[in-house]
């Protein structure tokens, strides 16, 4: 990769990660206002996957997520006007708040919805992928999970469909280790995931890192692979949640995971570890905080939009439900 490529590639890298942190502090500290009637799943410590991935894949591609969302709708988008309405629940929203956090839904921008039924939106990815592949209209579905959904026998049945439907397809398992407060050596009769999986007609690609470029490069691989061979791809990334499943405080004192686990994870935070990369490569300080400003001011922007916007009307509730 030429370096002025590069430099402007891990620029762009930078730029979403931000957007995705910067929005979620915003919900943080907000959220106690008691305005946002939305539970909220946080992506903290998981914004390297989405963005990486989402950056090789392209805005002609449609992706799926769960209920964990935050980071793969912005990394997609980078809306956060509708974002931010949709969590206030206001008529400006696409969804009129009737999605919350749980149900995003953006499908100009190829983002295609999420579910909070935990790998319910497996199945319905590789039935849009199909569809793509009958249409022959070039665009790559990618599907996020966590490796809680591994536990769910729709993931097996959807992976051996798109095997056997030679579907090029991404899944994508955003790992960190928990099905809500469970560890996988409590839930999993086998040690490696990967392994399971590569006894497929599927490409496996798998890695620990939380740098948006090397996950960017994997993504790109795995895409090359899949539309080479007609196969999906598999990618199993490690991350590390920050905060509680559901909630926006930290849950140390829970009992299920240490503090000390989180300081080492938070050693190659991503942002951190971006911001450090662009420095590296010649990015000036200044013009690291004009892009840095520039995103606070879009996502102060939509927030006094979304709490000025008027409530969606109860009606809304009612659209789009079939009697």
């Amino acid at each position: 990769m030429k370096s002025h490529n590069r430099k402007s590639l891990n620029l762009d890298l930078y730029q979403k990660l931000y957007l995705i942190r910067k929005s979620e502090e915003k919900i943080v500290e907000h959220y106690f206002d008691d305005e946002m009637k939305t539970p909220m799943h946080m992506s903290m410590g998981s914004e390297a996957v989405s963005v990486g991935v989402c950056h090789a894949l392209g805005p002609e591609s449609q992706v799926f997520g769960t209920y964990r969302s935050h980071a793969l709708y912005l990394a997609k988008t980078g809306d956060t006007d509708d974002f931010f309405a949709e969590m206030y629940g206001k008529e400006t929203a696409f969804l009129k708040g009737v999605g919350g956090s749980m149900h995003l839904c953006a499908p100009k921008d190829g983002f295609m919805g999420t579910s909070a039924i935990v790998a319910s939106a497996i199945p319905v990815a590789v039935g849009a992928a199909f569809a793509d592949k009958r249409l022959n209209n070039k665009k790559t579905v990618a599907v996020f999970f966590g490796d809680g959904a591994i536990d769910e026998g729709v993931f097996w049945e959807s992976l051996n469909a798109a095997c056997l439907m030679y579907i090029p397809m991404l899944f994508v398992c955003e790992d960190n280790g928990l099905a809500v407060h469970t560890p996988a050596h409590q839930r999993h009769g086998y040690d490696s995931i990967a392994e399971v999986v590569s006894t497929f007609h599927c490409h496996v690609f798998q890695d620990k890192t939380t740098d948006p470029g090397r996950i960017y490069e994997l993504s790109c691989k795995a895409m090359e692979k899949s539309r080479a061979t007609q196969q999906p791809s598999f990618l199993h990334l490690k991350y590390y949640r920050y905060l509680e499943h559901v909630g926006v405080n930290e849950d140390f004192d829970a009992g299920y995971r240490s503090k000390d686990e989180f300081e080492e994870w938070l050693k190659v935070d991503p942002v951190r570890l971006q911001r450090t990369k662009l420095q590296e490569l010649g990015w000036d300080e200044r013009e690291i905080r004009t892009l840095e400003k520039g995103v606070e001011e879009q996502i102060d922007s939509s927030l006094t939009r979304a709490q000025k916007a008027p409530l969606a009307e109860n009606s809304a509730v009612y659209t789009g439900v079939m009697e």
